[in-house]
């Protein structure tokens, strides 16, 4: 039972990857959001409700695994966890636009501005994510992340909108 809840919180095990494993989680839900963008194409309903699927599992994963997180790793928030980049790095994923189905070089463009501004937002924590953090156990974990996810969907709206013209 150990073995798969540490799956699960170390976000189908990206969390012991090195270095930088928050990076890694994230990395891996754009690889899910290119695979299914392959499946199903940019027009379908299908991306944004499996992030929003990754974002409702993940942040009930690192709510009700909150207390197990804290005692098989030894702090409130280890390295190790990367369920928190699976929901952030799909918040900032939600409805990006991507481009005329088939333009893979534009969709690759629209992920990786997606990654990158998640991962900018996830290390400067602007407020109040840098608050959200002190909330207590699986919910600061990832309430921090569901922000910076906020955050990077905008940025990444805007920076494909208004400069790439998407």
């Amino acid at each position: 039972m150990d073995f798969l809840r540490k799956l699960i919180v170390t976000g189908l095990g990206t969390g012991y990857l090195r270095p930088a494993p928050g990076t890694w989680g994230s990395a891996a839900t754009c690889a899910v959001f290119l695979l299914l963008l392959w499946i199903f194409g940019p027009a379908s309903w299908v991306l944004p409700a499996s992030m929003a699927g990754v974002v409702i599992l993940a942040t009930t994963g690192c709510i009700a695994l909150g207390d197990f997180t804290e005692k098989a790793f030894g702090k409130k928030d280890p390295s190790h966890c990367t369920l928190d980049e699976w929901a952030g790095q799909a918040v900032a994923l939600i409805n990006i636009p991507l481009g005329q189905a088939g333009d893979w070089k534009m969709h690759i463009i629209a992920v990786g501005v997606a990654f990158f501004a998640f991962r900018l937002f996830d290390i400067i924590k602007p407020p109040p994510a840098r608050q959200a953090e002190k909330l207590s156990k699986g919910l600061g974990v990832v309430a921090d992340d569901i922000i910076a996810g906020v955050y990077a969907n905008i940025a990444a709206l805007l920076i494909l909108k208004l400069a790439l013209n998407l």
